[in-house]
This record gives C-alpha cells, sequence and structure tokens, in this order.
C-alpha cells in the first residue's frame, strides 16, 4: 500500500504565490534601477527598518521550505524523524540536494561579475544559496531531533540573535537603526571583505552568514507548520484553525517584539521572522481550509500552481531572462499606459508582460510532467 502523504494544494499555491511576488519584486526594481521607471513604495525593500509587501515575500519561502521537508521525506520512505533518523543515503541526498542548489546560486548572484568581473566583486551568498543552508539546516534538524526540541532550538535562536546583533564590535558603536553598525554586518565585513553586497565601511550582506541563524529558525517553524498538516486534525476545519492561531500570535508577537528589536529584513532580525512567518501561516491557513479541507479551486490556483511545481526553476529562468525588461517591445506598452494610468502603474504592464511569459513556460512543463528538481 502506498503510504506516501497527498500532495498538498495549499502549498503548491502559496510557493507559487511567493515565487510570483519574488519576480514582480525584483523586475519592478530593475526597471526601476535600470531603466529609471516609477515604482510603488510596496514593491520596494525597507531601506533598513519596517516591512512592506516586498519584504514579505523571501522570509515566506524560507518558511515553505521548511514547511515542504516533512511531506518530501515522507513522501521518499526516509526514516521516521527524531533521534538517530538520519541515515547515511538521507544525509547524502540532502547534501547533495543542498550543495547543488548552493551552487547556483553561486552562478545566480555573479551573472554580472562572470560578465565583468574587473568591476563587479564576486557575490559569495545570495537567495538560493541562504534557502540551501535553510533547507539543510532545518532537514538535518527535522531527522534528528523531535518536535518539541525543534521548536525550542528555533525559539532559543531568534532569543540569542537579538544579543548578538548587540555586541561590540571593532568598527564603531552598535546602533540597530542604521545599516550595519552592528556585530552581524561587522562579521560579514571580516569574513567577505569586499564581496559584501552593501558596500562601505559599514557594508553588510542581507542574505549573510550570521543573519542565515534567524532564517533557519523561520525554516524549522515552517517545518513544524508542514508536521501539522501531515497530522490528521488538519484533515478538517482543525489544521487551519491551528495555522490562524499561530500565525496571529507570530505577528503580534513580531509587532511587540519589534518596538525593542526593530523589523528588519537586511537584518534579518527576530522580530522580522515572527512578522513575516506569521503572515505566512494566515495565508497558509485560508488556503489549506479552502483547497485542502473543502476542496475548492480558487481563482488563479491553477496559474500559481504552475510557478509553485517548479519553483526554483522559475526563480532560476527570471533571474536569466531578465534581461528581456528592457527590450524595446517591452517599452511599447509602458509609453502608451502612461497617460491613462499614470507611471507607477503603466511600470507594471512589463512586469506583468515577463510574469506571463516564465508562466508560458512553467505551465507547458506542468502539463508535460516535467517537474526540475534541484
Amino acid at each position: 500500500m502506498d503510504q506516501r502523504p497527498p500532495r498538498l494544494a495549499s502549498l503548491d499555491v502559496l510557493r507559487g504565490l511567493t515565487i510570483v511576488g519574488m519576480i514582480v519584486v525584483n523586475s519592478a526594481s530593475y526597471l526601476h534601477y535600470v531603466s529609471g521607471y516609477a515604482q510603488f513604495a510596496g514593491l520596494e525593500h525597507a531601506a533598513w527598518r519596517g516591512f512592506t509587501l516586498a519584504d514579505a515575500v523571501f522570509p515566506a519561502f524560507v518558511f515553505m521550505t521548511g514547511a515542504s521537508i516533512p511531506l518530501a521525506l515522507a513522501a521518499r520512505g526516509a526514516p521516521e524523524q527524531g533521534i538517530g533518523g538520519l541515515d547515511g543515503p538521507t544525509l547524502r541526498r540532502l547534501l547533495v540536494r543542498s550543495g547543488r542548489l548552493f551552487l547556483l546560486g553561486l552562478i545566480l548572484s555573479n551573472l554580472y561579475w562572470m560578465a565583468t568581473p574587473e568591476s563587479v566583486p564576486f557575490r559569495p551568498m545570495g537567495v538560493l544559496q541562504r534557502l540551501a543552508l535553510c533547507f539543510l539546516a532545518a532537514a538535518v534538524l527535522y531527522k534528528t531531533l523531535g518536535p518539541r526540541a525543534r521548536l525550542i532550538l528555533a525559539v532559543a535562536i531568534l532569543a540569542l540573535y537579538w544579543p548578538l546583533t548587540l555586541m561590540p564590535f571593532p568598527d564603531g558603536a552598535t546602533d540597530l537603526r542604521g545599516p550595519g553598525a552592528n556585530f552581524v554586518g561587522w562579521f560579514d565585513r571580516l569574513v567577505l571583505g569586499a564581496h559584501v553586497y552593501v558596500p562601505g565601511p559599514l557594508g553588510y550582506d542581507p542574505e549573510g552568514l550570521l543573519s542565515t541563524l534567524p532564517a533557519v529558525a523561520q525554516a524549522l517553524l515552517g517545518v513544524a507548520a508542514g508536521e501539522w498538516l501531515m497530522a490528521p486534525q488538519s484533515r478538517n476545519g482543525r489544521g487551519a484553525l491551528g495555522l490562524l492561531i499561530a500565525g496571529t500570535a507570530c505577528i503580534a508577537g513580531g509587532l511587540v517584539w519589534g518596538l525593542a528589536f526593530p523589523i528588519s529584513k537586511e537584518l534579518w532580525t527576530s522580530s522580522f521572522v515572527l512578522l513575516s512567518t506569521g503572515v505566512a501561516l494566515v495565508l497558509l491557513a485560508g488556503l489549506h481550509q479552502a483547497l485542502d479541507v473543502e476542496g475548492r479551486r480558487l481563482p488563479g490556483s491553477g496559474f500559481l500552481t504552475d510557478f509553485g511545481i517548479n519553483a526554483i526553476f522559475a526563480y532560476s529562468l527570471h533571474m536569466l531572462a531578465s534581461i528581456m525588461l528592457t527590450a524595446h517591445l517591452l517599452k511599447i506598452p509602458y509609453v502608451w499606459a502612461t497617460p491613462f494610468v499614470g507611471d507607477r502603474a503603466a511600470a507594471l504592464i512589463p512586469v506583468a508582460i515577463f510574469v506571463g511569459l516564465i508562466w508560458m513556460v512553467v505551465a507547458y512543463m506542468r502539463k508535460r510532467g516535467w517537474v526540475v528538481k534541484v
């Protein structure tokens, strides 16, 4: 008998939503900085402190990476989680997968460096590199620790990350309100040197080294959500209700903690983790109830599922094809629409066309049953 858990539509849809969000945010930013197009404030990341729509996207994907782990490993027939549950073949598979994802991230983060190495510094960290590290850590911990121990570890990481950011550093005075003026930024400068993403005497990398620790905690929170979805009680309304309660509590906790420990994506603060995780949990609760429990087909769910099933491929394709955004053909609708809808709304038209072109590829892949696994 096949004991594999069913594929949850809610996870595919939410994963697709995060990937589409990342593509839209990156594409709008690309047009803003390269072509000078106007941009809605919500599609810009907070300069240092704060929380925008753009800031919610990447942490949601980190969370979803963790949420997918229990189902993915169970589908492979891997040993149960808990102490001693990590066997040799499973560990090798996790190392190989995370290594491939990290290598892909290195390539995508350094496309400009490969073209002009004399003018662009090599960047060892990046979005996919952080996902690779979070996936590896969360998967190994899923196989070696029980659910309660993992939650305790996640809470401990978030709690200890706060004093870590406040530690004194040689370059100046700690000020969490200022970019890079903290021990975490100093550590990036010490280890990465000229390869930090944000240059300068207080340079740092928003996907840096120590700031990956709270991202691992976020992935572990995702693992807990994935386990909850696999539990028998999640097949009725209790599953969505539990996610909703947890999400509301995380949002409230993040906002309150943010009064003392600023909400900052660039530093990936613990308050930011709670707030962004809460948003993801609330969305997952609604999608789980509608799609998994009630079996409804929401408008756009097929479109998002196409992206969700081949999420890493879609993200990689948009990185490789982003130069298309500056094509003359995509400027024509922007110029035409600007007098009617304004420059900010008109700037989204090339972005929407770009997303549509990527969707045509991933929709065809889904139709043919092609799933690219890194």
